[in-house]
């Protein structure tokens, strides 16, 4: 391994200590909020199908906001489908989060002389991060997928449905890098750690508002383009379809936020 190597290297672990703490607290509440979901099924289970009868009485746009539309909540397919909608707002919340920071934070913490004295380009910086994010949103994603798999053994009676979790958590994975990579667009434009992560976050929001909007509204459907919340429909995605012209544009905006951060970055005067 020679110097430059050596210092990437570096970099990548540095920031995976920065943000164990983090990663800890998010793997934890996902933890919680499905085994508190499956606790919540056995009483929905027990209910029978007037359970879906009662769900079914709420108005449209409570049922697409809560995820409820389409879905079986008797079933333990149906009502773990109802909380990937939660998944993925967490979930997106994380990994944009950890994007937005991923330059700014070194402006903020004065720590960005110390990254561009060692003898490595920005470019190998810029990846260094990439890597611990990824790394990062691995690591949560296996936790989530962990957690489901033992929390819905403990409640399920019927046929398991592992297979289904893991088609799930592959959209998740995706969501969240294709969330990471916007969040680090962002960060090359502002040296201010809480605007990077306030326009990362407010962005996120709106697309899940929008998200939300079109389940409620067929004629702005056409929307449905703008934010990846729509990317992946949750019972296409648990019979293990993916919609491809969607995966082809969440690579297009992977590869353009991207680039967008590299190019950026280079040219951007380092204020430290």
């Amino acid at each position: 391994m020679d110097g430059k190597e050596f210092f990437s290297m570096n970099i990548v672990l540095r920031e995976l200590r920065a943000n164990l703490k983090s990663l800890i607290i998010w793997c934890v509440s996902m933890a919680l909020l499905i085994y508190a979901g499956m606790v919540k099924y056995s009483g929905i289970a027990a209910v029978g199908q007037s359970a879906n009868e009662l769900f079914n009485q709420l108005p449209e746009a409570m049922k697409s906001i809560l995820g409820m539309n389409s879905l079986d909540l008797t079933s333990i397919s149906g009502y773990y489908g109802m909380f990937f909608l939660y998944f993925m707002l967490l979930g997106s919340t994380f990994a944009v989060m950890l994007g937005a920071i991923i330059i700014s934070k070194e402006e903020r913490d004065k720590t960005a002389d110390f990254l561009l004295v060692k003898p490595i380009s920005r470019s190998k910086v810029i990846t260094a991060k990439l890597i611990a994010t990824l790394i990062n949103l691995a690591v949560f994603n296996i936790i989530t997928l962990l957690a489901s798999f033992f929390f819905v053994a403990m409640f399920n009676k019927g046929v398991p449905i592992n297979d289904q979790i893991i088609n799930l958590m592959i959209a998740l994975f995706i969501l969240e890098v294709l969330f990471a990579s916007i969040g680090a667009g962002i960060s090359v434009f502002t040296t201010n750690t809480k605007k990077a992560t306030s326009l990362a976050t407010t962005l996120l929001l709106t697309m899940f508002l929008l998200s939300a909007a079109i389940d409620i509204y067929d004629k702005i459907s056409f929307f449905k383009y703008l934010t990846p919340f729509k990317y992946f429909q949750t019972a296409q995605v648990m019979r293990g379809s993916f919609d491809t012209f969607f995966l082809f544009l969440s690579a297009f905006i992977l590869i353009t936020c991207i680039a967008l951060t590299y190019t950026t970055f280079q040219k951007r005067d380092i204020h430290i």
